[in-house]
């Protein structure tokens, strides 16, 4: 199971998802939940249930799910913030802000607008 956090039309929603293809003993018995929105978030932490593949680095900046890229939001040589959004993913018709996990510099960007990410995808490396 992976918890997600969705916007949608201003308000925020803490949602648990089910991961296909996970064997029965990796994951829990599903517990029915009810869906409450949770207050807005000014500043959401970066998505920390995607794993990293061992081959990235510390600045590696992950797509979370498969989608594609709607919007790089910086250039290489660009400075950022840690919880900067650097770019918005779309998957299913829903926009999905992604954002630093730490300050530093941009390094690389592996992705381009338009491009089609999977899970777990470096889109951009921070150094």
């Amino acid at each position: 199971m992976k918890t997600l956090r969705i916007t949608l039309e201003g308000k925020t929603y803490d949602v648990a998802v089910e991961v296909l293809g996970e064997s029965a003993a990796s994951a829990p018995a599903p517990q029915p939940q009810s869906v409450a929105p949770s207050a807005p978030v000014s500043a959401p932490a970066p998505a920390a249930s995607a794993p990293a593949p061992a081959a990235a680095g510390a600045g590696s900046v992950l797509s979370p799910m498969a989608g594609q890229v709607m919007k790089i939001k910086v250039a290489v040589g660009a400075a950022v913030s840690a919880n900067q959004e650097v770019v918005v993913l779309e998957a299913m018709k829903m926009e999905t802000p992604i954002y630093a996990p730490t300050a530093g510099t941009v390094q690389a960007i592996s992705v381009k607008e338009g491009d089609a990410v999977a899970e777990g995808q470096t889109l951009l490396t921070i150094g």
